[in-house]
C-alpha cells in the first residue's frame, strides 16, 4: 500500500491554471483542428465556416497583440497560425481528416507552430529585458548627472571656503529618507586632514544656503586620507517625532536607541562599559529625553534601572505609578527597579550598589575565568545596574556637606564598578567648567548628549564634545533637539523622541514581563534595604497628596463645633478650605484655616486615650468604638472585597479621607487584629480576618 501511494505521489503534477507554452499551445491547436474537422466531416458542416472562424481569430489576436505592443514577428506568427490551422481544417473536412496525408500534414503543422512560438517567445523576452535595461540606464544617467552636479558643486565650495583644498569625489550617496546626502572624497596630498574641513562646517553651510537646522559636517573617512561630508537639506529638528510604538526587547550589548539623526537613522548608546552624561538647560526637553532613556532601559532584558532624583522623585514617578495604580488584576512591575527621592534613600541605594559591585568581584571570579574575560558577563541572569541620577553633575560639585557625601559614593561607583556591570547616567543643567570640571565624568562618560533648546548661556559645546569642530548651539534651536556623541558615533545633530505619560504607562505594562530579577549573589549583597524597597512605608510618599475635594455644588454645614478644624468634624462631602493662591491677599481667617488644615492633615487619626503617645483627641472617641469614625465603614468594605482585599488608596477613596491618615488608621487596626495586612510590594492589601 505504501509503495502504491509513493508511486501515485511521484507522478506529474498538472497546473491547469497555467498558460500555454510552445509545445502545449501547438498540441492544443492541432488537436482542436482535428476535432473540428472530424465533427464537420461527419455532420456535413460547410467548410467555409472553419475558414471564417480562423480569419476572425487572426484578426482578434492581431488587435490584442497590437494593444500589448508585441513585436511584428509575434503578431505575424499568431495570425499565420490561425489562418494555416483554419485552412487545414477546411481542406480536411472536404477530403477526410483521417487520411495519411491529412494526419501527416497536421503533425508537420504542429511542429512548425511549436518552433515558431518558441522563437517568438525568446524574442519577446529579449525585448522585455532590453526595455528594462534601457529604463535602468536612463535612471542611472539622470542620477549620475545629479550626483556629478553635486560633486562638482561641493568640490568648488570646499576649495573656495577651506583655503584652496581640492577634493576628489569618489561617491555621492543619497539618503533613503530624502533629507540629504553624503559625499565620500579623497583629500589632496600634503598632510591635509578632515579636521580642516570640519572646522569650516558653519561657513560651508552658509555658503550652500542650507535651511536653518541643516548642517554640512565633515567626519573621518575609511582611512586618514578620506573625508565624509554629511549634508542635511531638510530640517527634521523642528517638528516633534513621536516615540516609536515598537516595544520589542532590547539588550545592552546591541545598543539602546535614544533618538534619530538628521538622516533618519536611529542613534544608539552602548553602555556596557560607558557612563553617560546628559546636559540640558530648563526648557530644552531634558526631562522628556530622560524618559526616552528610561524607556530604552525598560525594554532591555539584561538591565535594571535605579533612579535618584532629589526633586521629589519626579523623573521616576511616571515609571512607578502605573504599577502602583494598576487595576488590571495582573501584577505589573514598575518600569524602574528602585526610586530614591530623598537623601537617606539615595544613600541606601548607593551603599547597595557599592556592596553589589564588591560582592560580584569575589563571587563571579570562576564565571569570568570560564568565559576568559575580565568583564562580568552581563545577561538576563546577571543584569547590569544603571544608576540614573537627575542633576547628578550638580551633586558632584555641590559644597553642601550632605551632598558631598553623596558625591563621594557616586564617584566610587563610577571609578570601581565598571567591570562588574554598574554604570551611571548623570544629567546637568549646563555645560560649564564648574559642572564638567570633574575628571572622572569627562573620562568615564563617553556617551554624551547636549540638548540646547537654543539656549546660549552656559552651553559651551567644546566642553561637552572636546575636539569636535563646527558645532554651534544655533544649529539646534528647537526643543528636544541637540547634539549626541558616542565612541561609535561622532558628535552630531539629533532629535529626541517625544514621549507622553500615557505612552510611558503603555511601556510599563508592555515591558513588565521583560524586566530581569537581580541575581541572588547581588540581591544578598544589596541587603534588606533593597529587598524592602517597595514596602508600603517606603513608598507611602508616592501616594501622599492632597485629598480630592467634594463634587461641585455640595453645600457645607452652616455651623461647626468649636476647637480644631478636624476632618472628623466634617462630613464626607465637605471640602476643606483651600489656602489662598500665591500672590493673593491672605486675611487672618485664611491663615487660620491653613494652619488648621495642616494640623488636621497631621493628626486626623488620633490614638485612643490609652495610647502611649500622640494627642488625646476626643473627636474619635465614642462609646463602643475603637479607632476613627470611618474605620467601621472601611472594615465592612474590606470584608465585602473578599480574599483579594483592598489597597489603602482604594479604602481612602471609599471613605473620602486622606490617604496618609487612612494608611495610619488601617495599620493601627491591623496591629489590633481587626484587619490582616498582606505585604505584596506595590500591590499590598488589607484583608478581613474572615478571609485571611
Amino acid at each position: 500500500m505504501a509503495s502504491n501511494t509513493a508511486a501515485t505521489k511521484s507522478g506529474p503534477v498538472w497546473d491547469w491554471a497555467a498558460g500555454h507554452g510552445p509545445v502545449t499551445g501547438a498540441l492544443s491547436a492541432t488537436t482542436g483542428a482535428l476535432a473540428i474537422a472530424s465533427t464537420g466531416a461527419a455532420t456535413g458542416m460547410p467548410p467555409g465556416w472553419a475558414l471564417a472562424v480562423g480569419a476572425a481569430g487572426a484578426v482578434g489576436h492581431t488587435v490584442t497583440s497590437l494593444r500589448d505592443r508585441l513585436a511584428a514577428r509575434t503578431i505575424g506568427m499568431r495570425a499565420a497560425s490561425w489562418l494555416v490551422g483554419a485552412g487545414w481544417t477546411t481542406w480536411a473536412m472536404t477530403s477526410g481528416p483521417f487520411t495519411w496525408a491529412a494526419l501527416g500534414s497536421l503533425a508537420t503543422l504542429g511542429v512548425g507552430i511549436s518552433a515558431a512560438a518558441r522563437s517568438t517567445l525568446l524574442h519577446e523576452e529579449a525585448r522585455e529585458l532590453e526595455a528594462i535595461a534601457a529604463a535602468e540606464r536612463q535612471v542611472s544617467r539622470e542620477l549620475s548627472a545629479e550626483r556629478r552636479a553635486i560633486a562638482a558643486e561641493w568640490v568648488d565650495r570646499v576649495q573656495r571656503v577651506c583655503g584652496g583644498i581640492t577634493l576628489r569625489v569618489l561617491a555621492v550617496e543619497m539618503w533613503p529618507t530624502g533629507t540629504g546626502f553624503t559625499i565620500d572624497a579623497e583629500l589632496p596630498p600634503g598632510g591635509i586632514t578632515f579636521e580642516r574641513i570640519a572646522q569650516a562646517a558653519p561657513q560651508l553651510s552658509a555658503d550652500a544656503r542650507l535651511p536653518h537646522g541643516c548642517t554640512a559636517t565633515a567626519t573621518a573617512g575609511i582611512d586618514q586620507g578620506r573625508v565624509l561630508i554629511d549634508v542635511t537639506t531638510v530640517n527634521v529638528l523642528a517638528d516633534e517625532i513621536e516615540y516609536p510604538t515598537d516595544y520589542s526587547p532590547l539588550s545592552i550589548h546591541t545598543g539602546l536607541p535614544w533618538g534619530v539623526r538628521t538622516d533618519g537613522r536611529e542613534v544608539r548608546a552602548y553602555l556596557r562599559e560607558q557612563c553617560a552624561l546628559i546636559v540640558g538647560p530648563t526648557g530644552s526637553g531634558k526631562t522628556n529625553f530622560l524618559h526616552d532613556v528610561l524607556a530604552s532601559f525598560a525594554r532591555a532584558t539584561d538591565m535594571l534601572t535605579w533612579v535618584i532624583d532629589l526633586n521629589a522623585g519626579s523623573a521616576g514617578l511616571p515609571w512607578t505609578r502605573p504599577a502602583l495604580t494598576s487595576s488590571s488584576g495582573e501584577p505589573v512591575r514598575p518600569g524602574i527597579d528602585w526610586l530614591a527621592a530623598s537623601y537617606d534613600e539615595a544613600m541606601l541605594m548607593l551603599d547597595a550598589a557599592i556592596a553589589v559591585g564588591k560582592m560580584r568581584k569575589v563571587a563571579y571570579q570562576d564565571l569570568m575565568a570560564r568565559a576568559n574575560t575580565d568583564l562580568l558577563p552581563i545577561s538576563a541572569k546577571i543584569p547590569q545596574i544603571m544608576l540614573v541620577i537627575d542633576e547628578g553633575a550638580e551633586i558632584l560639585v555641590s559644597s553642601n556637606p550632605k551632598m558631598r557625601k553623596l558625591a563621594e559614593k557616586i564617584l566610587e561607583v563610577i571609578r570601581l564598578l565598571r567591570a562588574m556591570g554598574i554604570r551611571t547616567v548623570l544629567t546637568a543643567l549646563g555645560a560649564t567648567g564648574s559642572v564638567l570640571g570633574n575628571l572622572m565624568i569627562r573620562r568615564e562618560a563617553k556617551t554624551r548628549v547636549c540638548l540646547t533648546g537654543g539656549e546660549v548661556e552656559g552651553m559651551d559645546l567644546s566642553k561637552v564634545f572636546p575636539g569636535s569642530r563646527g558645532l554651534k548651539v544655533t544649529q539646534a534651536p528647537y526643543k528636544g533637539a541637540g547634539f549626541m556623541g558616542t565612541p561609535e558615533s561622532t558628535a552630531g545633530l539629533f532629535k529626541a523622541w517625544r514621549i507622553k505619560p500615557n505612552q510611558i504607562a503603555d511601556i510599563v505594562h508592555a515591558t513588565s514581563a521583560l524586566h530581569p530579577r537581580l541575581d541572588d549573589v547581588s540581591a544578598k549583597a544589596a541587603g534588606v534595604h533593597y529587598a524592602r524597597r517597595w514596602d508600603a512605608d517606603r513608598i507611602a510618599w508616592m501616594n501622599d497628596h492632597t485629598p480630592e475635594t467634594s463634587e461641585p455644588g455640595t453645600a457645607a454645614p452652616s455651623s461647626r463645633a468649636g476647637g480644631l478644624n478636624l476632618s472628623a468634624h466634617r462630613t464626607a462631602t465637605e471640602p476643606p478650605k483651600a489656602p489662598a493662591a500665591s500672590g493673593e491677599p491672605c486675611d487672618e481667617d485664611t491663615l487660620a484655616a491653613q494652619f488648621m488644615a495642616q494640623i488636621d492633615a497631621q493628626f486626623a487619626t488620633a490614638p485612643e486615650p490609652d495610647a502611649p503617645a500622640g494627642l488625646n483627641l476626643s473627636a474619635f472617641r465614642n462609646s463602643g468604638t475603637t479607632g476613627p469614625d470611618w474605620l467601621p465603614t472601611a472594615i465592612d468594605a474590606i470584608k465585602a472585597a473578599g480574599p483579594d482585599g483592598m489597597k489603602p488608596a482604594v479604602v481612602a477613596d471609599t471613605v473620602s479621607r486622606g490617604r496618609e491618615s487612612v494608611r495610619k488608621g488601617l495599620k493601627a487596626a491591623a496591629e489590633r487584629g481587626e484587619l490582616v495586612y498582606r505585604d505584596r510590594g506595590p500591590h499590598s492589601v488589607y484583608i478581613h480576618p474572615d478571609h485571611a
